[in-house]
Parts: structure tokens; sequence; C-alpha cells
């Protein structure tokens, strides 16, 4: 069985990291994040809805449309993917330049370790992300979808 508890991980100024294992393979993990229809599935912010534009395939270049709701108005989100590899990494980025990434690695048979990180160093206005507690939320969210994401491949 997995490690329960999602940890932070530090991984740099301006990047918000959260670690878990989880009871499934990478593939199995890697399917799920690389498709942004699924992303609501997990999603632990509260800001992700279902309709989602997206090629069937991602691939490193490819852009998605996510609708999202913060702060109780919605709006519409295209990323583009900047880093691609299958069953190993997934990371986009959003039109102010922030990412998200996940990074994957097998720990056992059956057995992943999912690290999720909200970089925020390239957004255009990194210090109003902080004035306003974005990372602090983002952290927050982080935390709630990795537990999610460990529930949902419970033993």
């Amino acid at each position: 069985m997995a490690d329960t508890q999602v940890t932070t991980v530090e991984t740099g100024p301006r990047r918000v990291s959260r670690r878990v294992v989880v009871d499934a393979t990478p593939a199995e993990v890697f399917a799920l994040a690389a498709d942004p229809r699924r992303h609501g599935e997990l999603d632990g912010s509260g800001t992700v809805r279902d309709s989602v534009k997206a090629p069937d395939t991602l691939s490193k270049g490819a852009k998605f449309s996510v609708s999202m709701k913060m702060y109780g108005v919605p709006y519409r989100i295209t990323s583009t993917v900047v880093d691609f590899e299958p069953d190993r990494v997934i990371e986009w980025r959003h039109p102010m330049g922030h990412t998200w990434r996940w990074e994957l690695a097998p720990v056992s048979p059956g057995q992943t370790e999912v690290v999720e990180t909200f970089s925020y160093g390239t957004h255009v206005l990194p210090k109003a992300l902080e004035l306003v507690g974005v990372p602090k939320m983002n952290g927050t969210g982080i935390t709630r979808t990795l537990e999610k994401l460990q529930q949902r491949f419970a033993s």
C-alpha cells in the first residue's frame, strides 16, 4: 500500500510542489494527467469544469482549452503543453506564463511517486500572485488533488 501522506517538496523559488506515492503504474497515472478531459475528476482546487476542448492525444506543443471558475467568475483558459514524456512528465503553460507539471517515477511494481508542481516564476506578474496568496491556495489545491489521486488508486 502506498504511503498515505502528501508531502511538500522543495523544488526551487516560486515553485509549489507536493509529492505522494500511489498504488498505480506510471502509465495509469499518466493516462489521467495527460488527458485534460479527465482533470475535473481529480481537481482539488474546485476550479476545473467539465467543458474541455483537446486533441485526442497530447504531445509537446499541443493546445487544450478548459472551462474554469474562480472566485465565482467563469472563464476559459487555453494551455500549451511544454514538456511531454509518456509515463514520466507532462507540463503545460497558461497564457500568463505559469506552468503546471506532473512528474512520475516508479517506486516499485505497481507504485508510482507523483510530484505535482505549480511554477510561477515565469508568470508575467509573479509578485502579484504572491500578494494575493495564490501560491498558498495552489499548494492546498495540489494537496487535495494528490489525495484524490491516491484514493482513486487505493488498494
